[in-house]
């Protein structure tokens, strides 16, 4: 039997969405459609910073994964330090802040790191240490930023399409290469009579009438939701058995070691959310 492919899992552990990444994928090695095991779980929080970080960090207990907390709050205030510009390179204070990270990780040898629910941009010497992936809400291509700001965007360019992507961590914020992907069209049955309803809108007019509550909006967002969990335990799954690895550059090579544009998942996780929209 070959060795057992070692996962690191990052979190800040805000709620709901860490827990549904972190179940899901210990499910999926449970089951033995993932033959792996998160080696370990690190946290930017610690115990009693707020009842749901406190609470994610019993359902790890609850898992037996060995568990390492640093409060990056604590950290920056012991340091007298506001928080960094995400659009300015990171000060010499939150590249300390990772060195103490990786300190209290290294009896640990993970295979893949994967950011889930973590709200920390990553730093070169992260980046450096090891091998990172992130979930990104948009399909290859698509809109930078957080879901609400990649959906508004596809609004106002009326796009057609849209999907969800897990890319190379880099320290550029979701800039790293495609490591999988899945797209799924926007128009159609569901969405015409949607797009329809709000012709001759502006998204600033949309915004301000409804918000995140208008019903094209919030049908995106469902479809790209319910893709995120099977996503990531189907990405977890072919780095596991090699058909794509992360090389030395940071780019994204098949089981041949050529480099590719991204792995395409979408046959897979349409077959996974089917019934479930």
């Amino acid at each position: 039997m070959g060795k057992c492919y070692k996962i690191g899992w990052f979190s800040t552990g805000r709620g709901a969405g860490s827990k549904g990444l972190l179940k899901a994928t210990q499910d999926a090695i449970k089951s033995g459609e993932l033959k792996a095991e998160i080696e370990f779980v690190y946290c930017s929080r610690e115990r009693g910073e707020t009842e749901a970080t406190d609470q994610y960090l019993d359902m790890v207990k609850g898992y037996s994964v060995p568990l390492v907390s640093f409060s990056y709050q604590k950290y920056r205030a012991k340091r007298g330090m506001s928080n960094p510009d995400p659009n300015s390179p990171l000060p010499q204070w939150r590249i300390d802040y990772d060195n103490e990270v990786i300190k209290r990780l290294k009896k640990f040898h993970p295979d893949l790191c994967v950011l889930a629910g973590f709200m920390l941009i990553t730093t070169p010497v992260m980046c450096d240490k090891y091998k990172i992936i992130n979930l990104h809400p948009a399909a290859p291509g698509g809109p930078a930023g957080t879901w609400q700001q990649v959906i508004w965007k596809l609004i106002e360019t009326k796009a057609e399409i849209q999907g969800i992507k897990m890319h190379v961590a880099i320290p550029e914020l979701d800039m790293g290469p495609t490591v999988t992907y899945c797209t799924f069209p926007i128009r159609g049955k569901t969405f015409d009579k949607l797009w329809e309803e709000i012709k001759g809108k502006t998204v600033e007019e949309i915004k301000a009438t409804e918000g995140m509550e208008n019903a094209l909006f919030k049908t995106i967002r469902e479809h790209g939701a319910v893709r995120e969990l099977p996503l990531t335990v189907a990405t977890l799954r072919v780095f596991s058995e090699g058909k794509i690895k992360i090389t030395k550059d940071r780019q994204v090579a098949d089981a041949a070691g050529h480099i590719i544009k991204g792995y395409d998942l979408t046959k897979e996780i349409d077959e996974a959310v089917k019934g479930k929209l």
